[in-house]
């Protein structure tokens, strides 16, 4: 790999207008022109700086064809890139074949590259643009204080490692495997999420209960900023819904001085805005604020669908508070459950507790995986690691 080149982004672009190109000015693309349908539009939360959200495109916002059709210079197509151009900088998207749509708009605060298929894999360019060493690039040019930007001109003068084009589609051959069983997991969770809900909700003897009748409760509590870490130091600290993944958080923030505790399998609850969006503990962790611990120590499966399969039972508390939505221990003691009969409860907590533990398999090695892939991404990117190696590796784990 000693022989690879280096390529500016510009260099890379597909000849032609609008190769690189911003997202329409100001708000000619604003809210009030969203609806239901449409041409979809990206917009910066649709986008990540974890490497295997690729288009983060399940929630996504549209405009009419008339008003698209404004913009040609923004439209997106499978194989360009997107970067946020406004805010978090270094958050970079690919359209490919995982995408829901065949072409997208740009929001205001994006950016978008053709790639010249001709000299560079498209694959291969995401995942080297996700690098640490790129995204520190983007990062090192901003532009602005209290919001960072980056803008085209910069874009355009991106430099990333440039193999042959053989090389390239190697090195992404690679790293995509890792993604691809990733994704293929994350099917298999949603599945067996949506099996054991569609098992909790066909038990035929539920009848309302108080929560406090069924479990107990444990609000979160903060302590000092200075006791948080990225390293591992502590223990895992989830703040609220920013940590929550399908079913259980990610690890982003440990803290040493833990004051409220979650235990494995208690049921995790935002407590504030989103008010009920729920996870479930995979080990002894800190709880601030933003989240409730919810245990039941003969029933916990029973419990994580109880408080999960009735969105309705936190709507009331959607907008207490002055700005955002809040529920307190007082408050949440009071909420009333759909809890199953004595008759069934066992068998029941048994059935979900299988599908469950298949969700939580998926997830830890899903986790693992996402490390491997992180921990190659920058070693191929650097030359530090020879494909064949890499290839290697990853069909040990795979």
């Amino acid at each position: 790999m000693s022989d690879w080149s280096r390529a500016k982004l510009e260099d890379l672009a597909k000849p032609g207008k609008n190769a690189l190109a911003t997202g329409p000015f100001g708000s000619s693309i604003g809210s009030r022109f969203f609806r239901e349908d449409g041409v979809p539009v990206i917009r910066g939360s649709n986008l990540s700086l974890s490497v295997g959200e690729r288009l983060v495109d399940s929630e996504i916002v549209f405009v009419d064809e008339e008003k698209a059709q404004e913009f040609p210079r923004s439209v997106a197509r499978r194989g360009d890139l997107v970067f946020t151009c406004w805010g978090t900088i270094g958050q970079v998207g690919l359209i490919d074949e995982r995408s829901r749509f065949d072409r997208y708009i740009v929001s205001n605060k994006q950016m978008k590259m053709t790639p010249d298929p001709a000299t560079v894999d498209s694959l291969f360019l995401y995942y080297a643009l996700s690098s640490p060493e790129c995204i520190a690039q983007v990062q090192g040019v901003s532009i602005g204080s209290s919001v960072p930007g980056f803008n085209l001109t910069q874009l355009r003068q991106i430099e990333v490692p440039f193999p042959a084009l053989p090389e390239q589609r190697a090195v992404a051959s690679v790293l995509g495997a890792l993604d691809d069983k990733i994704a293929v997991n994350e099917r298999i969770a949603a599945t067996a999420d949506q099996l054991a809900g569609a098992l909790f909700q066909a038990c035929p003897s539920r009848a309302p209960r108080l929560i406090t009748e069924v479990a107990s409760i444990t609000m979160g509590q903060s302590p000092s900023g200075e006791t948080y870490n990225e390293n591992g130091d502590g223990l895992p600290f989830y703040q609220g819904n920013r940590d929550f993944g399908l079913r259980y958080p990610g690890h982003r923030i440990w803290c040493t001085a833990v004051t409220r505790h979650a235990y494995e399998n208690d049921v995790l609850v935002s407590v504030r805005a989103p008010v009920g969006a729920i996870n479930v503990a995979a080990e002894t962790c800190g709880i601030g604020r933003g989240v409730a611990a919810v245990r039941s120590v003969e029933h916990p499966h029973v419990l994580l669908h109880a408080l999960s399969s009735d969105p309705s039972v936190w709507r009331p508390y959607e907008a207490e508070g002055t700005v955002f939505g809040s529920i307190n221990k007082r408050q949440f003691s009071q909420l009333q459950v759909s809890w199953p009969g004595e008759s069934v409860v066992d068998v029941l907590e048994e059935q979900l507790k299988a599908l469950d533990d298949r969700l939580r398999q998926v997830t830890k090695e899903n986790r693992t995986l996402a490390t491997l892939r992180d921990t190659l991404l920058p070693q191929l990117m650097s030359g530090r690691l020879r494909v064949k190696d890499a290839e290697k590796i990853v069909e040990d784990a795979t």
